[in-house]
């Protein structure tokens, strides 16, 4: 077995030229015309990306996301969301990296098989970096209007952790 996923991705890149060749594609200048595509469009993206990361950083180490979270916490006990998720739910829209690192963290301490481990996970899966999809992908194709996209991931996102949270207390406590 190890064999096999080991060669895979060779006998993947095989295929592919030797499927160019029978096309008589040139497949050497066509692969070095896509690389120079791909820099170019890293060369568009990086200031977005950039100012992401430096707008989330600034955002996480001001410590206004505590303040946020001791605000609401009377409001998210009320819905039964537990305060140990509040940051990831919080901190995934803006970073995946962010939400990644508050994810172990509530792996290592509460362990993966009990309901904040499973929920953490849930919530992993069933939300999405809206900010920094929105910023690098819009930003990279230079669209300044997204009109309705931001209301629709933010509802969809929210849609994502009423339905995280309530289907791993459905599947804890049945």
């Amino acid at each position: 077995m190890s064999l096999i996923s080991s060669s895979l991705i060779p006998i993947i890149i095989l295929l592919i030229v030797t499927y160019g060749i029978i096309k008589k594609v040139k497949v050497y200048e066509v692969f070095v015309e896509g690389a120079k595509e791909g820099l170019k469009i890293c060369k568009n993206i990086f200031p977005y990306l950039l100012c992401m990361l430096l707008a989330i950083k600034v955002f996480r180490e001001s410590g206004i996301l505590e303040y946020i979270i001791n605000f609401i916490e009377p409001l998210t006990n009320l819905l039964g969301i537990p305060k140990e998720v509040i940051t990831q739910i919080f901190i995934k829209p803006l970073s995946g990296s962010g939400a990644l690192g508050v994810f172990t963290d509530n792996i290592k301490t509460f362990g993966p098989d009990s309901y904040l481990g499973v929920l953490s996970s849930v919530l992993m899966g069933s939300t999405e970096t809206i900010f920094y999809t929105i910023a690098l992908y819009f930003g990279a194709v230079k669209i300044k209007k997204i009109r309705h996209t931001l209301w629709t991931a933010i509802i969809a996102e929210i849609i994502g952790v009423i339905l995280a949270i309530n289907i791993t207390k459905i599947i804890f406590f049945n």
